[in-house]
């Protein structure tokens, strides 16, 4: 190569390094201007739901991220009411499905109905079909209802007959479930659970955020209402810029080693090869990184650090990990189990 060509060379890698620090900080301004009216959704749904910051966080997570939450709590904890405010700050299609034992899956996907005067069958769309749905106490129906959304959940379409339609962009199901030891529910198939990219367990309001509750429902009856903030446009285009969020290699194996860790627990030093029976499903390994994310895009920020990993962690796998006798037998949750597996992992 001659001098002539090593200048040449030398001024396209100059040209080349300017170019992707400019685009750098056209995604970080671009990201940093998009998240805002997400930003202002959490603040509204707040305005109404007191004390669920983290419920608010998740769902918006989730949204963004393209995946399906799974809410569980007793029954009074706004559950429904969490997600009802959150399609009102949207101005999209909202259907609420209420789950019960007599409940058929053609109540959720349709049916076709026979036309005397046309001699045909037409489709009967059914209720979801539509942006969000609210699958309300979905553990109180039987297993062949909660089936009927494991195609629409993964696929983003519905089957009716021998046709098959598309469901409509943004779509997203947000279930609530009572906890399982409750009389009348049913337990999810393992299948119809790792659908869901996030399970948030919602506790008990504190002596304070009570006190707020009480002036606000049964002193004032002053509860704000939900505001439009943001559009089904802007959740799609948050969509895209959550794609293009830099996450580092190493990053990337060690969302790798968390899941891996949860399958083969003795190949990282964790002793709990018997109290889990299933680990973690590649479907884990997306979802984790999506909403890693999605943690990152709400922060303003166009890369991925491993506080946001870790903070979003145990909603993602929760759900996944299959407990033995022997962890139950010793009062191990899977929540206990993964915070074990963070602490002994090392962060890069």
């Amino acid at each position: 190569m001659d001098d002539q060509d090593q200048e040449r060379s030398a001024e396209e890698s100059v040209d080349q390094q300017q170019g992707s620090m400019e685009l750098n900080i056209d995604l970080a301004a671009e990201i940093q201007a998009k998240s805002e009216p997400l930003r202002r959704l959490i603040s509204e749904v707040g305005r109404v739901i007191v004390g669920q910051e983290k419920l608010i966080e998740r769902m918006l997570v989730a949204m963004i991220s393209g995946g399906h939450l799974l809410i569980e709590g007793v029954p009074g904890l706004a559950k429904t009411t969490a997600v009802a405010s959150l399609a009102k700050a949207i101005t999209t299609d909202f259907q609420r499905l209420q789950f019960t034992p007599d409940l058929l899956p053609a109540d959720l996907i349709g049916t076709q109905v026979y036309r005397p005067q046309s001699q045909e069958f037409v489709v009967q769309k059914g209720p979801l079909f539509t942006n969000l749905v609210l699958a309300d106490e979905i553990n109180r129906a039987p297993a062949k209802v909660q089936s009927a959304l494991l195609e629409a959940m993964q696929e983003r379409q519905v089957t009716i007959g021998s046709e098959t339609f598309e469901l409509s962009e943004p779509f997203m199901v947000m279930a609530t479930q009572n906890p399982v030891e409750q009389e009348g529910t049913y337990p999810l198939p393992e299948a119809q659970v790792d659908r869901f990219m996030l399970k948030v367990v919602v506790q008990y309001p504190t002596r304070d955020q009570e006190l707020e509750i009480l002036k606000r429902m049964a002193i004032t009856g002053e509860t704000p209402s939900v505001n439009a903030v943001a559009t089904p446009a802007d959740i799609l285009e948050a969509r895209r810029l959550v794609g293009l969020i830099k996450m580092d290699q190493r990053l990337q194996e060690y969302v790798v080693d968390l899941i891996m860790a949860t399958r083969d627990p003795m190949a990282y030093g964790l002793p709990l090869e018997e109290m889990i029976q299933f680990g973690a499903s590649p479907r884990a390994t997306i979802s984790l990184t999506l909403a890693a994310k999605a943690n990152a895009f709400l922060a303003g920020r166009d890369f991925v650090t491993p506080d946001d990993i870790k903070e979003i962690a145990i909603d993602v796998l929760r759900h996944r990990l299959l407990l033995t006798y022997e962890a139950e037998a010793e009062e191990k949750t899977s929540e206990d189990l993964i915070a074990e597996i963070l602490r002994i992992i090392p962060v890069p």
